[in-house]
């Protein structure tokens, strides 16, 4: 469905990305994982146009979308759910949930296939229909996690970007954000690209890891396979170092 060869990325003088290269197929839940800085959340500005790669090629669905701008990938099928959320907290539930769809409309696309998708969103997650007339900036954290993700699903992506889901919330939010996830899969064949800082859940999740270092992939191979790994254990898999920062 999605690959990317040596693709390199700048912010300004520094080189974010390095001679990247993954691929993602139909249907699979991939994580990368790294520290901080490694360049994970540049890979997912850099697919979704956010953050423009200098050189190399990413092809979605055989599509290059290299040098796409970013309301073009959104319309071919990529969706991003941003780190920190960044919901619209002067609005609504159901206000957030419809800018999510806003290509969708400017396309003329039936108004009964929209609201077919916000009404899968409520199911998956039913606080969010509990509250649709609530504004956002008054809802918790886990809460407005949950709309982060029902409002990139509006778009109808075919891929979903997910940068640090959990971070911020507690064990128990996490783990039912998680299963939703797997439940997107699971039932609409959503294919995932995660980034998460918790490795242990993030590889218990995904099918497959890319690993990555400065701004380079070091290792990749299949879940099962990097956690049992001696490098990724000593470096990602010790003590969950999410809970010092869970609420």
């Amino acid at each position: 469905m999605l690959r990317i060869k040596n693709v390199n990325t700048y912010y300004g003088k520094v080189h974010a990305l390095k001679d990247v290269s993954l691929h993602l197929g139909e249907g699979e839940i991939v994580t990368l994982i790294g520290a901080n800085g490694a360049g994970k959340t540049t890979i997912l500005n850099t697919i979704s146009g956010v953050t423009p790669a200098a050189g190399g090629e990413i092809c979605f669905r055989t599509e290059p979308v290299t040098a796409l701008s970013a309301d073009r990938i959104v319309k071919l099928g990529i969706s991003q759910v941003p780190e920190g959320r960044q919901v619209f907290k002067p609005l609504s539930v159901e206000d957030n949930l419809e800018l999510g769809a806003y290509l969708r409309y400017r396309s003329s696309e039936k108004t009964a296939a929209i609201q077919k998708d916000k009404e899968q969103v409520f199911k998956l997650f039913p606080r969010l229909e509990e509250r649709r007339r609530q504004l956002a900036g008054t809802m918790s954290g886990g809460e407005q996690q949950m709309l982060a993700i029902g409002r990139a699903m509006m778009a109808n992506p075919k891929l979903l970007l997910l940068d640090e889901p959990s971070m911020g919330l507690a064990p128990l939010v996490v783990q039912e954000i998680f299963r939703v996830l797997e439940r997107l899969r699971n039932e609409t064949g959503m294919t995932i690209l995660l980034v998460e800082q918790n490795a242990k859940a993030a590889l218990k999740l995904a099918d497959r890891g890319y690993v990555l270092e400065t701004g380079k992939v070091i290792l990749e191979g299949a879940a099962e396979e990097l956690m049992e790994n001696a490098d990724v254990k000593r470096a990602y898999l010790g003590k969950d170092k999410s809970e010092k920062r869970h609420k």
